[in-house]
């Protein structure tokens, strides 16, 4: 099974921490593997950022929710312990344990009130049957995603009305951003000079010229690059004995051209419309920021009077 949302780890915690002096996050993951039978790809799989699993990420939001409730409590840097008021709850030998119980709790309502979105305990159960309840942080993590998809897609429809020596001059500032083509004159200087068998251009792979990029650029409205456009660039490379290539496209690539392309002597890349996009906007090409949320953590090296 996939890794259940964070509402889930809430009774197990609580009961795994009854039967301990103290636990961790950490500690918990064996616990929680066993019970809900995850997979190692469960376990692995990471958060949109890549920074944390969603195993890790959600029983830590379980814990924050349990100590703001008090049904738990720190003991220690990481470690936690059940409460009086945790013990209490399990007395009843209770079936569930989410955030609507929680609510019953002043302690909690008082940390919950600032962010909460105005919703009714009727649309929360609404809500938790139809889709899994996401953490804070993964529905943060999960809005970045969404606006980035959606800018991916209007920079693609942009790209895809450019002229092409627009495109050529946009390939060039992105492959120098990224650090390759020494500088953006030298670059700028190759780049659709050669008209050489499917080879727009050839760059500096650094800034000495140690090796060398040639480049396809090829931008298109429709259609999908196939095998044939691969092995004709394969072909003009290995005309000029070159080792590396970059074939880029506002297009697709069949798996076959991608096939192809995986299986050959020479090195070459293939990015496609929606990898373009991406890299642009990691790259701050053709973008800019309107506005920027730092999301922060308490530094716990500051608060250790053990000095």
């Amino acid at each position: 099974m996939s890794v259940p949302d964070y509402q889930a780890f809430m009774l197990p915690l609580l009961k795994y921490a009854s039967e301990n002096p103290e636990v961790s996050t950490s500690g918990a993951i064996p616990y929680m593997t066993q019970l809900f039978n995850l997979t190692q790809d469960d376990i692995r799989e990471l958060l949109p950022s890549g920074v944390q699993t969603k195993l890790f990420n959600r029983i830590g939001w379980a814990s924050t929710y349990l100590k703001k409730a008090l049904f738990l409590e720190p003991t220690r840097r990481g470690f936690f312990a059940i409460t009086d008021r945790g013990r209490d709850f399990l007395k009843s030998n209770p079936s569930e344990l989410n955030a609507k119980i929680l609510r019953n709790y002043p302690e909690f309502t008082q940390f919950e009130q600032p962010y909460r979105h105005s919703t009714s305990n009727d649309e929360d159960s609404a809500q938790n049957t139809v889709a899994p309840v996401l953490s804070p942080s993964e529905a943060l993590e999960n809005a970045y995603e969404n606006l980035r998809n959606e800018l991916s897609q209007q920079l693609l429809s942009k790209l895809k009305i450019i002229t092409p020596a627009f495109f050529e001059r946009l390939v060039v500032e992105l492959i120098v951003k990224m650090g390759y083509g020494g500088s953006l004159k030298d670059a700028g200087q190759a780049v659709g000079q050669t008209g050489d068998g499917g080879i727009d251009g050839i760059i500096k792979e650094d800034r000495l010229g140690l090796d060398q990029i040639f480049i396809q650029a090829k931008r298109w409205d429709k259609g999908t690059i196939g095998r044939p456009d691969v092995q004709q660039f394969a072909g003009a490379l290995q005309g000029r004995r070159a080792r590396k290539g970059i074939y880029i496209t506002t297009s697709r690539f069949s798996q076959e051209a991608r096939n192809f392309a995986s299986q050959i002597d020479a090195r070459i890349i293939l990015i496609d419309g929606q990898e373009l996009c991406n890299l642009m906007i990691e790259y701050n090409l053709g973008v800019s920021t309107i506005a920027t949320y730092p999301v922060k953590k308490i530094d716990t090296d500051y608060f250790d009077e053990e000095i």
